[in-house]
């Protein structure tokens, strides 16, 4: 399963970004020092791993102490070492009050080329763990959870759009590009 991990930190100075190789961690543990190794003085550090255009999962260290875990898709788990390794202990679904309401306002990026069809989100998808842990840097649960379940964007399209709001989407997009 390919993946793409991009760690975003902020510090004193403000948004930086960086690609993190996970192939050798053995549990999340691990993988949380890898953040703190980022940047240790860092006051946010964000970990967004796409893989396989399917699933997206977000780690949060906060003066790097109390690691915070979103997933998109709890079957991630199932499909593929490192997802078992990212959210295999998270047990609670991720819930927000019903995502029913307009998703106009959320203006997603889609990168999608006009020869193929946009990829359709499974609509069993089970989002786990702590959907709100990105509402102090501007990205409620409701809107988390709405772009994960919005039909056609990929896990690089989540990222990009949660990225540009919480004010380091150039850093990680320079970092994709790179």
């Amino acid at each position: 399963m390919s993946y793409f991990a991009a760690a975003v930190t902020r510090g004193r100075s403000g948004w930086t970004a960086s690609e993190l190789d996970l192939s050798d961690v053995a549990d999340v543990d691990q993988v949380a020092d890898l953040m703190r190794d980022v940047d240790p003085d860092a006051l946010v550090s964000l970990l967004f791993i796409e893989a396989d255009d399917a699933y997206l999962t977000v780690l949060r260290l906060d003066d790097g102490e109390d690691l915070r875990v979103f997933g998109s898709d709890a079957a991630y788990a199932d499909d593929s070492r490192l997802g078992k390794l990212l959210i295999g202990d998270v047990t609670e679904p991720a819930t927000e009050a019903a995502i029913d309401g307009d998703l106009d306002d959320l203006e997603p990026v889609v990168a999608a080329d006009d020869d193929e069809d946009p990829p359709v989100v499974d609509p069993t998808a089970t989002p786990i763990g702590d959907a709100d842990l990105l509402a102090d840097l501007g990205v409620s649960a409701h809107k988390l959870l709405a772009l994960c379940a919005t039909d056609g964007l990929l896990p690089a399209d989540v990222t990009a759009e949660v990225c540009q709001a919480i004010g380091c989407g150039d850093e990680v997009e320079e970092l994709r590009e790179a």
